[in-house]
């Protein structure tokens, strides 16, 4: 139980870390090529639209937490004239 703890614990912050650093990955669909083969033509990828890359599912709940909490916080007051 504690192996499969630890084991847990470490793919998490690794994939934590993964997603800091390198946010983007390559689409699945088209394996980063921007173009797949549909018919025997090459057509642009639809998940991706030529861009190559996709956000990572981790970074784009971070994005999703991040933007919720600053919707939600007070932001920071100021000084005024009168104040000083």
């Amino acid at each position: 139980m504690l192996t499969a703890s630890a084991a847990l614990l470490i793919a998490l912050v690794y994939y934590t870390a993964l997603c800091a650093l390198r946010p983007f990955a390559a689409c699945r669909k088209c394996r980063g090529l921007g173009q797949v083969s549909r018919f025997g033509k090459p057509r642009i990828c639809p998940r991706c639209h030529d861009r190559k890359l996709r956000l990572r599912l981790g970074r784009r709940a971070f994005n999703a937490w991040l933007r919720t909490h600053r919707a939600g916080t007070r932001p920071a007051p100021t000084m005024s004239k009168e104040s000083r």
